[in-house]
């Protein structure tokens, strides 16, 4: 059964070859990216956070802990009191946000 399945998958590459429809692919001619890290973790999961890579889309965590850390940056540059307690008010904010976003991931990996 298994070398059926092996030489059916064989000959329909060796066609879609032949038929050219394998050239001009995104990537060809580049080795396979190095997914060792994924092998261990759920492949439905490691295939969405693909998709969403590869469309640009990323995950809120990430976008909310880029703000933080734009913040505590501009934070490390201030010297009016006020100034500082409404930044900090601010980084407050986003590192319960942030918190939440990396618990619910967690949460739904599970």
């Amino acid at each position: 059964m298994l070398n059926t399945l092996r030489s059916l998958i064989e000959r329909q590459i060796l066609k879609a070859r032949a038929e050219g429809k394998l050239s001009g692919l995104e990537g060809e001619g580049k080795p396979l990216p190095d997914r060792s890290q994924e092998a261990l973790s759920d492949p439905a999961v490691a295939a969405g956070f693909r998709i969403m890579a590869q469309a640009g889309v990323i995950p809120e965590e990430f976008s909310v802990k880029k703000q933080l850390d734009d913040a505590r940056a501009a934070f490390a540059q201030l010297s009016d009191p006020a100034e500082r307690k409404a930044a900090m008010a601010r980084i407050a904010d986003l590192e319960m946000r942030y918190n939440m976003a990396r618990d619910a991931r967690r949460a739904f990996l599970k």
